[in-house]
């Protein structure tokens, strides 16, 4: 079976992180920021990210960073696993975006740079569905089961059926549809807000799953995977607790990343349900949870190819 987790991330350090209204016509968690100027919120993103690329690596995780570029302006660009997703296949693959805006953060230099560091030999590029109108956004829109070879997506304006099976047929993974919706009906914009997928364990919101047999088929499917699930409110997923990533450091040593307000949303019995696995890593990012509606998962493009 093939590793479901790696060693080493790449990031994209923000120039011009800020709230884009494009997103937020479908992002829920995205809240717009009334006092600040602009370069207060540029200054309060950049520095946050440096610090959670700290300690990141005080931990001996590998963290590629990437300098986004100034022009053209990209609020999101510090989102990189939306636009992109590397697999130990030698695979990059690229994605259709919802927003306009995000369109430009694909970055064929980054994808040379990729090729060239870490080998990968094939790109598939899915952009061209945008002209139909038709989106994937990555490890937003879906959540891996790399080892098994299984993908998880709920449907959203930013995650269309048909694409989410050709790529499943591409990479010859299974893959598993369902509907989650928010507290007010709304449709969940990104899978990995309400999911996130560790080696022993599932994290998921199963209250946002409104119909009882996509629950039963999604749980089901889980526990034969081997995971022990373990379930988080709206409250929860309100404070991006679905919204993790593990990973191991250099050494082997197993670690779940979470943002601080995630962390603080968690209780007792759950925290301790995950501590049995791994060790939990925290990082406070409030300026971009709250302004880009994304959390530190979103920040994770993940790299499964060794360093030539």
């Amino acid at each position: 079976m093939k590793s479901s987790i790696t060693d080493t991330v790449m990031m994209v350090r923000p120039a011009h992180f800020g709230f884009n209204e494009e997103t937020a016509a479908n992002n829920a968690f995205q809240q717009p920021e009334l006092e600040l100027p602009k370069s207060t919120i540029e200054e309060q993103a950049r520095t946050e990210f440096d610090a959670f690329v700290r300690r990141l690596r005080a931990s001996d995780i590998n963290v590629m960073v990437i300098e986004d570029t100034a022009v053209p302006r990209k609020p999101d660009a510090v989102f990189p696993n939306n636009w992109v997703s590397l697999h130990s296949n030698g695979k990059i693959i690229t994605y259709p975006m919802f927003s306009e805006y995000r369109r430009n953060e694909r970055r064929r230099d980054i994808i040379e740079q990729m090729q060239q560091e870490f080998g990968y030999t094939t790109w598939i590029d899915y952009s061209s569905w945008e002209k139909e109108g038709k989106y994937l956004e990555g490890t937003g829109s879906m959540v891996f089961e790399r080892g098994a070879g299984w993908a998880f997506a709920c449907v959203s304006p930013r995650t269309n059926p048909d694409l989410f099976n050709r790529f499943c047929q591409d990479l010859e993974i299974e893959g598993l549809l369902f509907e989650a919706a928010d507290q007010e009906g709304q449709l969940i914009y990104h899978t990995n807000v309400m999911m996130a997928m560790g080696e022993h364990y599932a994290v998921i919101c199963l209250e946002s799953i409104p119909g009882a047999a996509d629950r039963e088929r999604l749980t089901d499917t889980l526990r034969k995977l081997g995971k022990t699930i373990v379930e988080i409110s709206f409250d929860q997923v309100q404070s991006f607790a679905g919204n993790m990533l593990q990973v191991h450091n250099r050494h082997g040593i197993r670690y779940l990343i979470m943002s601080e307000q995630a962390y603080l949303s968690l209780n007792s019995g759950q925290l301790k349900m995950l501590e049995n696995n791994v060790s939990v890593l925290q990082a406070p990012i409030y300026t971009i949870e709250k302004l880009g509606g994304g959390s530190v998962r979103c920040m994770l493009a993940e790299v499964f190819l060794p360093k030539r």
